[in-house]
């Protein structure tokens, strides 16, 4: 197991930023963009030497954030 110091499913602007752009975009647009951050987000987790199994639990974690924030986007939209 790999040691982050800060992992990705608990950096809030990072979340908030991917939720925003999600909430905003959709079909291929959506997709084109959440395939470029998970590109990116296991690049970086590969640089410091995680292992596959690592990125993909991270990167699960991140994902159940994002879609976290998403429904408290909609949430807060059909109450307010």
């Amino acid at each position: 197991m790999t040691l982050v110091q800060f992992p990705h499913h608990r950096r809030i602007a990072d979340i908030r930023r991917c939720a925003l752009a999600l909430r905003d975009l959709n079909g291929k647009e959506a997709n084109q963009f959440w395939r470029h951050e998970m590109a990116s987000f296991a690049a970086a987790l590969q640089r410091i030497g995680a292992d596959e199994q690592e990125i993909g639990r991270q990167a699960r974690l991140f994902m159940d954030s994002v879609q976290i924030e998403l429904q408290s986007f909609y949430a807060s939209e059909s109450t307010g």
